[in-house]
């Protein structure tokens, strides 16, 4: 499978995301880290097909998030995200 095949957008993971948080994540801004790109949630590069979510900013590919869930457990990698803006309902 070709990686353009794997490559999902933001809302891929909006479900995860919500069991993880209490509010709507796919609208939240994210700050990339290398970058300093600002995108909606529901607009970076997911895949699944990994150990694990990899999430990865739309405009330089750099790593944002990984999220692995087991064990009745999830582990958050958020290094790539410099800012997190979420929205209060």
């Amino acid at each position: 499978m070709q990686t353009s095949e794997m490559k999902l957008d933001g809302n891929a993971i909006a479900g995860l995301l919500g069991e993880i948080f209490a509010v709507e994540m796919t609208s939240a801004q994210g700050t990339c880290a290398s970058c300093g790109a600002v995108n909606e949630v529901g607009r970076v590069d997911v895949y699944i097909h990994a150990p694990g979510t990899v999430v990865r900013c739309p405009d330089c590919e750099q790593v944002l998030m990984r999220i692995v869930r087991g064990r009745g457990r999830y582990w958050l990698d958020l290094t790539g995200v410099r800012c997190l803006e979420l929205a209060e309902d």
